[in-house]
């Protein structure tokens, strides 16, 4: 089971940042990835860690702004999101992959959990 959390309004240039409580697994190879859908668009996959290496990706849309990271003792995974655009407006979602790889290719189709969205709106 994931959960996503901390979304809100927040000005242009602003900062906000996501956790996603992974609960349930009996297992530690997974990896768990940030995907957003803005209104009328499709899903897009922003960043993603393996949560065995801590190996971490982000969409060139992110790259620079946002960053990806675990607290394995706690089982949560954070999105730190800085400078953040009215672009980057849309619903937030973490998901897991079950024994994904170091490297492994952000796909919402590969992903096997899903937590619901918390919603990022961005002001101008």
């Amino acid at each position: 089971q994931l959960q996503a959390s901390g979304g809100g309004l927040v000005q242009a240039g602003g900062s906000l940042r996501l956790s996603c409580a992974v609960s349930g697994f009996l297992f530690n190879d997974y990896g768990v990835g940030w995907f957003r859908q803005a209104p009328g668009k499709e899903r897009e996959g922003i960043s993603r860690i393996n949560r065995l290496d801590g190996n971490e990706w982000y969409a060139d849309s992110v790259k620079g702004r946002f960053t990806i990271f675990s607290d394995n003792a706690k089982n949560m995974v954070y999105l730190q999101m800085n400078s953040l655009k009215p672009e980057d407006t849309a619903v937030y979602f973490c998901a897991a992959e079950i024994a994904p790889g170091s490297e492994w290719e952000l796909s919402q189709y590969e992903m096997d959990y899903w937590g619901k969205g918390t919603l990022v709106t961005v002001s101008s």
